[in-house]
């Protein structure tokens, strides 16, 4: 018995401690084996040695608590520095863009105005190559003077090249770009810079409006010494028929121009173009008023349909038969052929004129008359003022006259003179003054 009692008090459980939780009428209770409690007691052990150990660990290594601050502050400053030198490249580059665009705008707003003057010089010389056309003067091929469209938006560095591209019409030829790097050393294409690349297009347009303006130097020039040249060539065929043309104001056998004067003031512009304008516009005033004067003379054939039969000079006279002056030349006409003027001027004869028959004579003006003899039918009447080319009568053989015939005389201040003078020197005229 004793030995079962003993072995009952050996073999018996611990007990165990029952946690009991009142909450009003609920009662919880929670058993805490043996082993929970001792596995509870070495973790908070374990925290309690490691939070000891690592306290004590900082605590005696100050030294890395300063060395993880001086590397967080090294970093820090590198980042700053590093922030630093990408503000001053921002910088540089916004100062480069800004630089750029101001120099293309400038560019841009010179070339602008040269072709605003090109174009206005051209307008100027419009009025003076029609009167040069109306001349008859030819002129050397012009350039096409482009006029590009001008916006009132500034340029910027890409758009003030794309505007000179238009200019040039090289647009189309350009590298699909959509911006534009300003780093330093960068390149467009093959090493070009922008700034290179716009120098190079603005020579190209600077070139382009030059050569315009040469262009329309020489056909200023060429204008003007053509209108000397056939002003010169007109006089002197004129001066071979013993006549003088107006010339420069030279008061010779054309009308008289209204009485000017007054003091030398040189001209409000000294520019080298405007001078040049002042000169062709010169050369074709000459032009014009020598064409004009020179068209009053009787340089045309009264009959142009007819042979000459008889000459001006001395011949037999065919009544008498002795040697006679013949004052002017006959043309083989028949009855009723169709006579006009050789030049414009007014009536002063028309009727039965002695041994002339029936006769026409017009006063050309300044001394110069011309007279039509031996006429079957007058046309006009004293007074009538008639142009060159104006029928004046019909042929016939009224007069002193063997047979039907035009009696042509040209008069110088009364006297008569070759009319053969005239002729020759109206067909060479014919390709200057029609």
């Amino acid at each position: 018995m004793s030995k079962a009692k003993g072995s009952q008090v050996f073999g018996k459980r611990a007990q165990k401690h029952v946690i009991i939780v009142a909450s009003g009428d609920k009662v919880r209770h929670m058993t805490v084996q043996p082993w929970m409690a001792a596995l509870s007691v070495c973790f908070v052990s374990v925290l309690s040695i490691g939070y000891l150990a690592a306290t004590s660990y900082l605590v005696l290594r100050d030294d890395l608590i300063g060395g993880t601050m001086a590397r967080q502050a090294r970093m820090q400053h590198e980042y700053e520095d590093r922030i630093a030198a990408l503000r001053a490249q921002v910088d540089r580059v916004t100062s480069r863009q800004l630089l750029d665009q101001q120099v293309v705008e400038d560019k841009v707003e010179k070339l602008l105005q040269q072709q605003m003057a090109l174009s206005s010089r051209h307008g100027k010389l419009g009025t003076l190559l029609d009167r040069a056309e109306q001349s008859g003067l030819t002129e050397p091929p012009a350039v096409e003077l482009s006029r590009p469209q001008a916006s009132g938006k500034r340029a910027d560095a890409g758009g003030g090249i794309h505007a000179i591209e238009r200019l040039m019409g090289i647009a189309g030829k350009r590298n699909q770009e959509t911006a534009l790097a300003y780093a330093p050393g960068s390149a467009m294409g093959g090493g070009e810079t922008v700034s290179d690349k716009a120098d190079r297009l603005f020579s190209r347009v600077t070139l382009s409006l030059k050569d315009i303006e040469q262009d329309q130097k020489r056909r200023i020039e060429s204008l003007t010494s053509g209108a000397a040249e056939t002003s010169d060539a007109i006089i002197d065929i004129v001066s071979r028929t013993g006549l003088r043309v107006r010339d420069d104001g030279d008061q010779g056998m054309a009308a008289l121009e209204p009485a000017v004067g007054g003091p030398f003031v040189e001209p409000e512009t000294t520019e080298e173009f405007d001078r040049s304008l002042i000169a062709l516009d010169t050369a074709l005033a000459r032009l014009e008023r020598v064409k004009s004067e020179t068209r009053k003379l009787p340089f045309s054939n009264p009959s142009p349909s007819s042979d000459i039969t008889s000459r001006f000079g001395n011949r037999p006279d065919p009544f008498f038969g002795r040697l006679a002056l013949h004052a002017g030349i006959d043309f083989r006409a028949q009855t009723g052929t169709l006579i006009v003027a050789t030049a414009p001027g007014t009536i002063i004869a028309a009727g039965r004129t002695g041994s002339y028959g029936n006769m026409v004579e017009i006063d050309h003006g300044n001394g110069v008359t011309t007279r039509y003899a031996h006429l079957s039918n007058i046309l006009v009447n004293i007074g009538d003022k008639i142009d060159a080319g104006e029928a004046i009568g019909r042929s016939g053989s009224t007069g002193r006259s063997t047979g039907p015939h035009l009696h042509y005389e040209v008069r110088l201040n009364g006297e008569a003179v070759d009319p053969m003078r005239f002729l020759t020197a109206g067909v060479k005229l014919s390709s200057y003054i029609n």
